[in-house]
């Protein structure tokens, strides 16, 4: 069921959203040659309990989960695209990590995701980062009042597309309220002018996701992690935005 928030429900939103941007701001700067992935789930959850948060993944049990999720953070490193289940792992040079966190404060809930070069980059890995990063901003740019959903997944997919990448429809944007995932669902690609008309009150996460060599992902051995098909890395960015009368409002910014 897709749910309108009021503004006074959007501005409740925020401190969830500015929570979520405030700990992917310390958790990249954190991940570093030699961190270990355990250890950014424990930056990550204590930052959840002195704030007082709530983790959105550590009871998630979807249908594509092979089990409860555990963590507080995915990290999804070089071929791993989505879900990355943080284990016994050190980041080492030029490794590309994405970091995707949802928490709730005061029963809402905010989620976001970047993604960046430890150490060493390659110029690839910066352009698919930049291109990731470009399509998000697209997308946010057409979530307006007046549009529809297929608006917003043809502009992140006609970034896509412009820097040569093919792209997975299988997992993509969604509503964002009291849970981390409902109605709608938005496609990283699509035809404009088809689906929901946009409302002010709609909130939701629109969350690009490329890989370099593929569209075709498959789930590790872990039960969560997705991984590219052919083994080429992977770069994801979300941000939670509301539509309103004045456009789009990007809950989770970054300072």
């Amino acid at each position: 069921m897709i749910e309108l928030k009021t503004p006074a429900e959007i501005e409740q939103m925020r401190a969830a959203g500015t929570f979520v941007a405030d700990v992917l701001t310390e958790l990249k700067a954190a991940a570093a040659v030699g961190v270990n992935l355990l250890t950014l789930d424990s930056i990550a959850h204590g930052l959840i309990r002195r704030s007082g948060a709530e983790s959105c993944y550590i009871d998630y049990h979807p249908s594509f989960g092979a089990m409860p999720f555990g963590k507080v953070l995915c990290t999804s490193v070089n071929d791993a695209a989505l879900h990355g289940l943080p284990h016994d792992y050190r980041l080492a040079d030029g490794d590309v990590i994405s970091l995707d966190f949802a928490a709730s404060v005061d029963g809402w809930v905010a989620d976001s995701a970047l993604t960046v070069v430890v150490g060493t980059a390659r110029d690839e890995d910066l352009r698919m980062i930049e291109t990731t990063e470009n399509a998000l901003a697209a997308g946010i740019a057409a979530a307006t009042i007046g549009n529809r959903i297929g608006d917003i997944s043809a502009a992140i997919g006609a970034v896509g597309h412009a820097a040569g990448f093919s792209i997975n429809t299988d997992f993509g944007g969604h509503g964002v309220g009291r849970t981390m995932h409902g109605d709608p669902h938005i496609a990283n690609d699509g035809r404009p002018g088809r689906g929901l008309p946009l409302r002010a009150g709609l909130v939701f996460a629109i969350e690009p996701w490329f890989m370099l060599g593929t569209d075709r992902i498959f789930t590790d051995p872990d039960g969560w992690t997705l991984r590219s098909l052919d083994g080429s890395r992977a770069a994801h960015a979300e941000h939670t935005v509301a539509v309103t009368e004045d456009g789009p409002v990007i809950l989770t910014a970054r300072g």
